[in-house]
């Protein structure tokens, strides 16, 4: 096709897609049923792990819970099973592929085939590069990337049979801006929301549009995850408000969910704005938190 007509079929394609959007702004998005659908939730002994269980046990959902903590699984099946939820619970170290390979098979034989998976599981240690040791990166890069990919090998040729299932991947606003003391956490976010894209755009390549994806990026979240975490420009979220923004995202098949949505424009600005001026405003975001390898503080 001539280039012309390439582009101003663009051109129309654009008009439409704003308009549409425009639309849908009157009009409130229609959510899916996941009565009945199994759901896999890595991480979910606590937090929003914990708390996105609960969230589809409210729905029906049948839960399938992933965590290496034992006594945090019990407790979110406690929780979810009050809500009425059929649960079943696995002891998985996501951070060792063949274990998620073992207990992806058990699932699979055990419950069925998974509908929902719902990569949540991560780690962070927050400290200089240089101070990192070399077991802590590859553990980093092993539960906050590769268990993603892992995973999804695992459960996704069974949607691609159905031609139909949904992979949310819990990243970060860590995964789109550089974060100090965070080098090996961005890295691996910045990995997620990478594997998220391209997997989005290969499954509408190969026609598997019934397959939907969900990436979440949140700013800092007060779970514990990090200790004590502020900022001057970014809110610090509660758990509750991400994980109602991460189903609302879910249940109206939207793919990349920036939280809150304010940040967008923070993200685009950065693409545009000379480096001196993004260099002065992270100065004063003035991003503080502490975790157990250390602890960030204001230095007057």
């Amino acid at each position: 096709m001539n280039i012309i007509l390439d582009y101003l079929l663009l051109f129309a394609i654009a008009v439409y897609s704003y308009l549409e959007a425009i639309v849908k702004c009157f009009i409130p998005l229609k959510r899916k049923s996941v009565s009945g659908d199994i759901v896999l939730i890595t991480g979910s002994g606590h937090g929003m792990g914990r708390i996105t269980a609960c969230e589809f046990a409210k729905r029906q959902s049948i839960i399938v819970l992933w965590d290496i903590n034992k006594q945090g699984l019990d407790e979110t099946a406690e929780e979810c099973r009050r809500l009425g939820a059929t649960v079943h619970v696995y002891v998985v170290d996501c951070s060792k592929r063949l274990e998620i390979y073992s207990a992806a098979e058990k699932v699979k034989k055990e419950v069925g085939d998974v509908d929902i998976l719902v990569n949540n599981a991560g780690v962070v240690f927050g400290t200089e590069f240089m101070q990192l040791q070399d077991h802590q990166i590859e553990k980093i890069f092993d539960v906050n990337i590769l268990a993603h990919i892992w995973t999804t090998k695992c459960f996704l040729p069974a949607m691609m049979k159905k031609s139909r299932g949904h992979i949310v991947t819990v990243a970060s606003v860590a995964g789109h801006v550089g974060i100090c003391y965070l080098v090996d956490y961005c890295a691996t976010k910045f990995g997620a929301v990478g594997f998220h894209t391209g997997l989005t755009e290969e499954l509408h390549a190969l026609g598997y549009d019934g397959i939907k994806t969900t990436c979440l990026c949140p700013v800092f979240v007060n779970t514990g995850f990090v200790q004590n975490p502020s900022t001057r420009l970014w809110p610090v979220l509660n758990p509750e408000y991400v994980v109602k923004c991460l189903m609302d995202g879910i249940l109206t098949n939207k793919k990349m969910l920036i939280v809150p949505s304010s940040v967008k424009h923070s993200l685009v600005l950065q693409q545009f704005l000379p480096e001196r001026v993004i260099n002065t405003l992270n100065k004063m975001q003035d991003i503080q938190f502490g975790t157990q390898f250390r602890s960030a503080t204001k230095k007057d």
